[in-house]
């Protein structure tokens, strides 16, 4: 046996993404990090010994532009290049090189931590067994990040918690109960199947539960095609407290799986003859317990009003989406969900012990009610917290400030350490003078100024009300097929910049549309501040005319009525998206949505608009370049490049849905950078070949002197335009 020290800048406690994204944002920063993870592999409840699929503010496409980038968004995507099917132990490599791909990280699996030196509001060490080993070790810094999900660090580090249910008096919540108490949401343990190709015969454990004394063949979907987190309802334990009957639980939701087994292999209402058990889970995949308590609470409020917070660190987008005490038992359904109009704000002050002054936390364990972190305990909200810990933890140390007073007093300095980092912020500006480029004038050889997609591929008849999603209009035209009759068209507001559902009526028009097929019809609506929402009325006569081309920041939704099950509460979400990845034959007016200034300055994602440079159609412009230009010449050391990664594309780690691309189309795939000084000749800074990241980071060797950088590509991922997000320089 051993025993001994590791000193580093921060110690992170759970290698679940929130341990994972903390190690690696504070890595990046500059900071020496020891991760540490109970387990043998990353990754927690996303992991191949649980396999919960890794959900987030897009909310499986209710939300819109919501996907996260930042190093969760590398995540997504590298998984999507790697691993389109979703294997899970793709995905727990996925973790793993991304983790042993920063130097700076030292990672200690299979230990943990059971001990805790603290007194007077200040960890001194956290001390853990490395299982199998047989090493005693000791994690010595000056800060540390609970990222732990069940928050045993900072229990014995003396940090004020909660756990159930808070009264609905205490924050005003209408979700929250009348009388609080400790129940929380349950734990989960999944299973897969598959087809032997042969008869395989089940007999089931004598433990298994008989599902048909229960209400579960009735209340609950079960078929013989779902897997995996298909059955996230196989859940229990709220009643309970998750961790001191941590075993009880396994055993009851191990007993109810074999019982669904059963059901399905022998109750004859399946055709289930050749299917098999190929997974079960072992390890109860957790979804509640502590919630500590940070400088703030984060509400159902701050969440369905999208409170702009002035430290705001990450977004989420999830429902909040909360289950019944009884799980798989209870008689009601399985969740209810209540969606923000769009994606909503979390401040580093929820990220932070409120009395452990060294002490941050990410994951499931931020300061939130219990209704709120019904959406923030999702894992990509979970994995963003975790980035967002892991900058502020290096910022702060680095600049010799608590956690509290970065986000009081200095938060200047964690906003900029976010944009440089392509951290998930909303509404956040690159203003930081490091960056040469905002000293650049910018220049394309092209500009998609007048959009227009003309080429029909079927037709849609209105049947129902049509929203289409514009970044600005100065009217446009629709190509439609008519026998007659009127259309009106109405121009709403979304109300904030991240939203996308009509809010607010500003204008309406109607338009005489005459009877014919493939008429271009001229809608005289102009909109020229933020996204704007134009909604074509339900007219049976009319129907307009698809395309399997995509406009960038368009976006097309589809009104609904309430199934019969359905009410008109807040669980109904009355607008669906449909025409992914295409959308209606169109001929916009001038605009600017899409200029070269756009990659200088400004947001890094869509928000108000789609904040991008497009060029025009490739066959137009084949080598399509951007370009900055200095007055005086500039000193480069390192060139930053963000593409367009289409953050409208839902993406998870697991087979929730198929995606038919391994590379996001909008990426560049092929791309080089020059610069030159003067009038001299163009130099090569970087090549590019075969891309499908979006923030590429080229550190220059030698720091070059310029007045001009290009950027040219040379080929996308299947887009017919090249798109470039942001375009950043620093000395």
């Amino acid at each position: 046996m051993q025993q001994f020290d590791v000193e580093t800048d921060l110690t992170v406690v759970g290698g679940g993404l929130a341990g994972i994204c903390a190690a690696i944002g504070a890595a990046r920063q500059g900071s020496t990090v020891a991760l540490v993870q109970n387990r043998p592999m990353l990754g927690g409840n996303s992991s191949s010994e649980v396999r919960v699929w890794v959900c987030g503010a897009t909310a499986h496409g209710v939300q819109h532009f919501a996907r996260e980038t930042g190093i969760m968004g590398e995540l997504f995507v590298e998984n999507q290049y790697r691993n389109p099917l979703g294997n899970p132990y793709y995905w727990d490599l996925v973790l793993l090189e991304a983790v042993r791909a920063e130097p700076r990280i030292s990672l200690y699996l299979n230990t943990d931590v059971r001990t805790v030196d603290a007194s007077e509001g200040v960890i001194r060490s956290v001390t853990g067994w490395q299982m199998g080993a047989e090493k005693e070790i000791r994690f010595v810094s000056p800060v540390y990040a609970d990222c732990s999900g069940d928050g045993l660090v900072g229990l014995l580090a003396g940090a004020e918690y909660r756990t159930g249910r808070e009264p609905r008096s205490e924050y005003d919540e209408s979700w929250a109960p009348e009388v609080p108490d400790g129940n929380t949401l349950g734990s989960t343990i999944l299973f897969y199947s598959k087809d032997a190709g042969e008869p395989v015969r089940f007999e089931p454990p004598s433990f298994a539960r008989d599902i048909t004394e229960t209400a579960i063949p009735d209340r609950r979907i079960i078929r013989t095609e779902l897997n995996g987190c298909a059955y996230w309802w196989i859940e229990w334990g709220g009643e309970l407290d998750v961790v001191d009957d941590n075993e009880r639980i396994r055993d009851e939701l191990q007993a109810v799986v074999y019982g669904i087994w059963d059901y399905i292999k022998n109750s004859g209402q399946f055709d289930a003859e050749n299917l098999t058990l190929e997974w079960v889970g072992s390890v109860p995949g957790k979804r509640e317990y502590r919630r500590f308590l940070g400088d703030h609470v984060l509400t159902q409020h701050d969440v369905l009003g999208q409170v702009e917070f002035e430290d705001r660190v990450a977004f989420g987008g999830w429902s909040i989406d909360l289950h019944p005490p009884g799980g798989v038992y209870a008689a009601e359904r399985g969740s209810k969900h209540w969606h923000p109009d769009g994606n909503y704000h979390i401040p580093l002050r929820s990220l932070y012990s409120r009395n452990v002054e060294n002490l941050w936390m990410a994951g499931r364990n931020i300061s939130a009610s219990h209704v709120a972190f019904g959406t923030t305990r999702v894992m990509a909200t979970c994995a963003v917290l975790g980035e967002a810990v892991g900058i502020g933890a290096s910022v702060a140390l680095r600049n010799g400030l608590t956690p509290r007073e970065l986000a009081r007093d200095r938060f200047g300095l964690m906003r900029r350490a976010l944009l440089r980092a392509d951290a998930s912020v909303l509404g956040v500006v690159d203003d930081d003078p490091a960056n040469l480029a905002l000293a650049a004038s910018v220049t394309a050889s092209s500009t998609l100024s007048r959009p227009a997609v003309e080429v029909s591929s079927g037709t849609l008849p209105l049947t129902t009300d049509i929203a289409m999603v514009a970044p600005s209009l100065d009217g446009f035209e629709l190509l439609v097929d008519s026998t007659g009759g009127s259309l009106t068209v109405e121009l709403h507001d979304p109300g904030k910049p991240q939203n996308y559902l009509p809010a607010a009526l500003v204008d309406s028009c109607t338009v005489e549309v005459p009877p014919g097929e493939k008429r271009w019809v001229h809608v005289p609506l102009s909109w020229q501040s933020a996204n704007g929402i134009v909604v074509l009325r339900k007219t049976p006569a009319i129907s307009v005319h698809t395309t399997d081309a995509a406009l960038p920041g368009m976006m097309f939704l589809a009104h609904r009525e309430p199934a019969p099950d359905e009410q008109w509460t807040e669980q109904f979400r009355p607008w669906k998206h449909i025409l992914p990845r295409s959308g209606l034959c169109l001929r916009l007016g001038e605009t600017a949505a899409y200029a070269p200034t756009n990659v200088v300055g400004g947001y890094a994602r869509p928000y108000g608009g789609p904040n991008l440079w497009s060029s025009e159609d490739l066959a137009w412009d084949p080598a399509p370049w951007i370009e900055l230009t200095w007055p005086t010449p500039v000193e480069i050391s390192e060139v930053v490049v963000v593409l367009d990664d289409d953050v409208n594309e839902d993406l998870i780690n697991l087979h929730h849905h198929r995606t038919p691309f391994e590379t996001l189309p909008t990426l560049l795939a092929d791309y080089t950078l020059d610069a030159r000084n003067g009038a001299s000749d163009w130099h090569p800074v970087a090549t590019i070949t075969a891309n499908h990241h979006r923030t590429n980071r080229h550190s220059l060797p030698t720091p070059v002197q310029a007045t001009h950088l290009r950027l040219t590509a040379h080929a996308t991922n299947g887009a017919p335009r090249a798109h470039v997000v942001s375009l950043r320089a620093y000395s």
